[in-house]
């Protein structure tokens, strides 16, 4: 069983900034992309940034530039760091990994920015 345990989103002003975090075991964490995707109400849930196990990461183009995806090896544990937040960018955020062909979720946490 895969786990994926996610922390760190709350309500914010247009403007400011969150820190997301996700957690998971070493044997997942050391050979698998993570990333991060994100589903407002009435939407799908689409991919925000992934990073590969060697630390390569991509962007959707709505948050290029703002937001920042990286990986702490020692902690098992990777960041989604959010500056100069949107309304547009309020949504239940979502860990993500896929191994052995299937997709995995952490429970998501929810990302409210205020106008």
């Amino acid at each position: 069983q895969v786990q994926l345990v996610e922390s760190g989103g709350g309500l914010v002003q247009t403007g400011e900034s969150l820190r997301l975090s996700c957690s998971t075991s070493e044997m997942i964490f050391s050979v698998n992309t993570m990333g991060w995707y994100r589903q407002a109400p009435g939407k799908q849930r689409d991919m925000v940034a992934v990073i590969t196990s060697s630390g390569h990461p991509s962007y959707a183009d709505s948050v290029r530039g703002r937001f920042t995806i990286s990986r702490d090896n020692a902690k098992n544990t990777v960041y989604l760091q959010m500056n100069s937040l949107k309304p547009e960018d309020t949504a239940v955020y979502y860990c993500n990994t896929r191994v052995w062909g299937i997709n995995f979720w952490g429970q998501g946490t929810q990302v409210t920015v205020s106008s």
